[in-house]
């Protein structure tokens, strides 16, 4: 083996035990809404089709921290579900943190109609004050872990060229995950902070890449929405539309650079609800819903033939959250194996 191919290896080594290294060190800094969400970076492996009878798996670790933005008290309304009460100004939020251990499953039925199985394995803690006379009183704290909402995708790439591809996608997202979680104090948990939906829901989703400088620089698109039924207990959460771009750059044939501009928007959840002694009515969330931007920077190292690692860190740059908490900063780390199962 030439020098020159020891010192590529010794370098692409060295980039993967810093990844692992900064990935881990984040996970330890993290200090542990009524609400909580995840990461939402665009991997190319995950939005792609795979040729016919190659199974690609990822397996994705992600940390996503909730924080207060500068400038809001975190005092929000409680969507009380068993007694169907809004009440306002009903407690001040803390933090909400939730580490996902995803499974990521995609095979191609042909070379265009691909399948996609993804299974989340969610850890959250959460904690939040109740007021009483406006002054915090009763510190509630919640934690559970199990799998969440399980998802199974339909895509097919509709415009596939040397250049370019236009992947469309049609999912379902299952409600496997829990919902009847209670906090230290016997309460039961209100619904965006448990690791289930409890109802089924739609995906939708477009995605397109496009060689710019073929096989150095790609650019890419995606977009999605998701549309979750109401639940059994009177709760519906609002639509969601992501839009994310990006460019990912070859700057030699195992390190790729790559960096995106990540959207998301959340309309309002609603309850039905008591208005005072009224019947039970359909009613607006105070403080859900939320708009969110920022940033992507990542790198993918290419570890063979068949095994590919990624990291990126999601930073935001705006985000309004109706006094609620926010996602923060939040990082992802994951590995893709390649499995090649039938003959192409």
């Amino acid at each position: 083996m030439t020098f020159k191919n020891h010192r590529t290896r010794f370098l692409r080594d060295g980039l993967v035990a810093v990844t692992l290294m900064l990935a881990i060190g984040m996970v330890q800094q993290a200090f542990a809404s009524c609400g909580a969400v995840t990461c939402f970076v665009t991997i190319g492996s995950q939005q792609q089709v795979a040729q016919k009878g190659l199974l690609s798996a990822n397996f994705i670790y992600s940390y996503t921290p909730m924080t207060l933005p500068g400038g809001t008290s975190g005092v929000i309304a409680e969507a009380d579900t068993t007694n169907r009460l809004i009440i306002p100004n009903h407690h001040r939020e803390l933090s909400t943190i939730t580490n996902s251990y995803t499974v990521d499953l995609n095979y191609g039925l042909t070379d265009r109609l691909g399948v996609q199985l993804t299974v989340p394995y969610l850890t959250r803690k959460h904690e939040h004050f109740h007021l009483h006379g406006g002054a915090d009183a009763e510190l509630h704290q919640f934690s559970d872990k199990g799998v969440g909402d399980i998802r199974i995708t339909a895509k097919y790439n509709v415009l596939p060229t040397l250049r370019s591809m236009l992947v469309a996608g049609f999912g379902v997202e299952l409600p496997t995950g829990d919902t009847n979680q209670r906090d230290n104090q016997g309460e039961v948990i209100e619904p965006p902070v448990q690791l289930g939906r409890g109802n089924a829901g739609v995906i939708g989703s477009l995605y397109h890449t496009y060689e710019v400088v073929p096989h150095r620089l790609n650019a890419f698109v995606f977009g999605s929405y998701r549309h979750t039924f109401k639940n059994n207990v009177g709760y519906q959460f609002g639509d969601e539309y992501i839009l994310n771009t990006g460019l990912n750059l070859v700057t030699v044939p195992w390190l790729v650079l790559t960096g995106q501009i990540n959207y998301r928007y959340l309309v309002h959840d609603s309850l039905s609800a008591r208005r005072g002694a009224g019947p039970i009515v359909d009613q607006g969330v105070p403080n859900s819903g939320s708009t969110w931007l920022g940033v992507a920077p990542g790198v993918l190292l290419k570890l063979g033939d068949t095994w590919q690692a990624f990291f990126f860190a999601q930073v935001p740059l705006a985000r309004d959250s109706n006094n609620n908490l926010a996602q923060g900063t939040s990082f992802s780390f994951g590995l893709t194996k390649y499995f090649q199962l039938l003959g192409s």
